[in-house]
């Protein structure tokens, strides 16, 4: 396994998708966590989106005090979704491209070179996620050093439940997204399946639950992305009033990663087990 985790690093970073992938997560992170509450910020009262919240409550919003708000902030729902769009690729594209035939005939077999996947994945994960922090942080030192504000960071065991909570947020899309690709043996299918639920049937579920049917509020409490939120929400401290779009206290932290843990172990098993019995063609 190690060497075709190896291999698949090799890979990913030499893979374009990979990094286009990643430069829409930090993009979308720049601009809904700094460039639109910085301009709200800078318009003042004119700005609807920040009318009746104090300026310095906007400023606020963006400096290095609230980094981990605005690194991981965006993970349940976009970056999520370009994490499951990654898994689906990287695993996927092994079954139209038609390489697969060809690497297991080589040596390693189907558990250990779909093993190496999934560990190279985790890895490239880490990278985004310290990569979109160090963005983060470094646009949080420009705004407080141009507005003359305080440099306040979180403590460090804070940084680093918020670094994790995320990647593991992103882990559990990813690992999604592979198993989809390995039951479907294709890449559109997985991300056209994995995109929707992540975007619109969750979202439009809770959104139904909440107003017409509250008794099955546990059903949209079970929901991956809902625990995704749950947990990014635990780690972070943000309230309510502050959350993103799909950050919610739908559920306690540690009721979150245990069930999310449950979900990422199925979808590995699903996984291995699909790659082992099933035809590579």
């Amino acid at each position: 396994m190690l060497g075709s985790y190896r291999a698949e690093l090799l890979k990913l970073r030499k893979r374009s998708a990979v990094w286009v992938l990643f430069g829409a997560g930090l993009v979308l992170s720049l601009i809904f966590g700094y460039l639109l509450p910085y301009l709200g910020y800078a318009t003042g009262d004119g700005n609807q989106q920040t009318d009746g919240i104090p300026r310095s409550e906007v400023l606020r919003g963006v400096l290095p005090e609230r980094v981990m708000d605005n690194t991981i902030g965006g993970f349940p729902v976009f970056a999520g979704a370009l994490a499951l769009v990654l898994g689906a690729i990287v695993v996927g594209s092994e079954y139209t491209w038609g390489t697969l035939k060809t690497i297991l005939t080589q040596r390693p077999g189907r558990t250990t070179l779909l093993g190496g996947q999934l560990l190279g994945l985790l890895t490239m994960l880490a990278v985004w996620v310290l990569g979109i922090f160090v963005a983060c942080s470094l646009c949080s030192i420009g705004i407080a050093a141009a507005e003359g504000a305080p440099m306040d960071w979180p403590g460090p065991l804070t940084l680093l439940k918020g670094l994790a909570g995320g990647w593991f947020v992103l882990t559990l899309w990813c690992l999604a997204g592979a198993a989809l690709a390995v039951a479907f043996r294709n890449v559109a299918l997985p991300i056209g399946l994995g995109v929707v639920w992540i975007l619109g049937i969750e979202a439009l579920l809770a959104g139904v639950v909440s107003s017409l049917l509250p008794d099955l509020r546990f059903l949209s409490d079970a929901m991956p992305g809902a625990n995704a939120g749950a947990l990014v929400f635990s780690v972070t401290g943000m309230t309510a009033a502050d959350a993103p779009p799909g950050v919610r206290d739908a559920v306690s932290g540690g009721r979150a990663l245990s069930t999310m843990l449950v979900y990422s172990a199925v979808f590995v098993v699903l996984a291995m087990v699909t790659n082992r019995r099933r035809d590579v063609s």
